[in-house]
């Protein structure tokens, strides 16, 4: 293991040689992520569907309040096992072929769901997404991150997000359209939830073709297939010196076999790390932000909106979500992640405050209050996407060093998915039980305690490199804010 030391060798090294910014591997690095982000569309249209298809299908399987929390969070609890499980999985048989399975799990997930009978075998269907969509939130990340070079490492994994959100809206768009002309069909949800077959076969299909993460490979005595990897989207002369930093940090930790678990409960350091990604995910998650891509027709009807005319206003959060993810890549390399971090929740929790008044004080027959809080929670969409749900999920597939890299998110998501699935559950009876104004009270509240936790335990992850991390973390200079700022800075 790397010695307790702030003045460790490896982080006084020299840059890089520098990356091309265009040219063949650049192009090939796009190929990559465009593949592997058929995983990220997938979660995002398995998360999105039940927005609009929750209601026909409650209709036709006779859901209560209860029932519908159990349909809609079966599979975000799901996701929490998915999650942990899939982190040890890409630890042991490598991103690229845990990332294959996924796709066929995305497949049968999608069948048994369109098929189900009754609401039983409805939920092992969601059950089965859900440990596909938990599984594809570990990987994904964690293999762009591994395989994108640190100057463009958080626009390159950031796109997962995006794929995230655009298949949350291609959801919305899905639904609308086949609610509006079909809705009058007996069982028009299954149709709903069948189209999320196709990206599942892209993702099979695609991914037979893409290289393993040159990390994993290297953490795995495969020296010659890592270099031809990275030289597949490298320069000769970067590929060479990257893989070589990769190895003295492999070598640094020669004679102590110590992985996942095992590894982390020796060192204080990196206890505090996986506490810390624990704490990223649970605050990513206490927003609300997917009571909202969940629920939105919900609120939207609790807001005042005609049931038909809630699920085409439903598709305005979608637009500015996939938005919001385009400027947050743009701002990915550009601003520093806890900058991001502290600058969303501030907005956040600002408009969980101002929907929470108006909600309140505007009165159900004035024509204004829908459009109103239509336009606030567009806004805290906006604000979330392009400040928090991008920088956190890059941020996770940084910061963990690469023995317990998947072990350390699927631990962080495993609280994460954990609370999604609380809030997933017990939301239709809160609002029911406080109304729409108290539950943003409540997300208002947890947002300032939020704030205060990330501004005093996250440490900064960009333009670091991996390896540059994981000493940093290891030996507890990635805490002292500033002198990491800096060192990173005259880098």
């Amino acid at each position: 293991m790397v010695a307790n030391s702030t003045e460790s060798p490896t982080l006084r090294d020299s840059a890089l040689p520098d990356m091309p910014k265009t040219g063949p591997f650049r192009k090939r690095l796009g190929l990559i992520s465009v593949v592997a982000c058929f995983g990220g569309l997938l979660f995002g249209y398995d998360t999105g569907v039940i927005n609009g298809a929750l209601r026909p299908m409650s209709q036709e399987l006779g859901l209560t309040a209860v029932s519908e929390g159990v349909v809609t969070s079966s599979l975000v609890f799901a996701a929490a096992v998915g999650a942990v499980t899939c982190g040890q999985i890409c630890d042991m048989i490598g991103r690229r072929r845990t990332i294959l399975y996924l796709a066929l799990m995305f497949f049968l997930g999608t069948l048994v769901v369109v098929l189900a009978p009754n609401v039983t075998l409805l939920v092992v269907g969601r059950i089965l997404l859900g440990l596909a969509v938990g599984g594809a939130s570990i990987v994904v990340p964690v293999y762009l991150s591994e395989l994108a070079p640190h100057e463009i490492r958080g626009s390159i994994s950031g796109r997962n997000e995006v794929a995230i959100v655009s298949g949350q809206l291609a959801a919305f768009v899905v639904n609308a359209i086949i609610g509006n002309v079909w809705g009058h069909i007996d069982g028009i949800w299954r149709v709903m939830f069948a189209i999320c077959a196709i990206p599942a076969v892209c993702l099979f299909i695609g991914m037979l073709r893409m290289p393993e993460s040159p990390r994993w490979l290297v953490e795995h005595n495969r020296r010659d297939e890592a270099l031809a990897v990275l030289m597949s989207v490298r320069t000769e002369e970067r590929a060479r010196a990257e893989l070589g930093a990769v190895e003295v940090v492999a070598e640094a930790s020669t004679g102590d076999q110590r992985v996942g678990y095992r590894k982390f409960v020796f060192n204080k350091w990196l206890v505090r790390i996986v506490l810390v990604g624990m704490g990223v995910a649970v605050c990513q998650q206490l927003t609300g932000i997917n009571s909202i891509m969940y629920y939105g027709q919900v609120v939207l009807i609790e807001s005042g909106f005609a049931e038909n005319a809630a699920l085409i206003a439903n598709i305005a959060p979608g637009v500015v979500a996939v938005l919001g993810g385009f400027f947050a890549l743009y701002m990915m390399d550009r601003v520093d992640r806890r900058t991001t971090f502290i600058t969303g929740l501030s907005l956040t929790t600002t408009f969980h405050l101002l929907i929470g008044l108006c909600s309140k004080f505007m009165t159900e027959d004035n024509p204004l209050r829908a459009w109103v809080i239509l336009a606030l929670i567009v806004g805290f969409v906006a604000s979330m996407q392009s400040f928090l749900n991008v920088a956190v999920w890059v941020w996770l597939a940084e910061v963990f060093p690469l023995p317990m890299r998947g072990v350390g998110i699927g631990v962080s998501q495993l609280f994460g998915w954990g609370m999604n699935g609380v809030i997933a559950l017990v939301f239709p009876s809160l609002v029911a039980g406080v109304g729409i104004s108290g539950v943003f009270f409540i997300f208002a509240i947890v947002g300032v305690v939020a704030l205060i936790f990330i501004a005093t335990q996250v440490p900064e992850t960009r333009g670091i490199s991996l390896e540059k991390m994981e000493e940093g973390v290891e030996t507890g200079m990635a805490y002292r804010f500033r002198e990491w700022r800096r060192m990173r800075d005259e880098q």
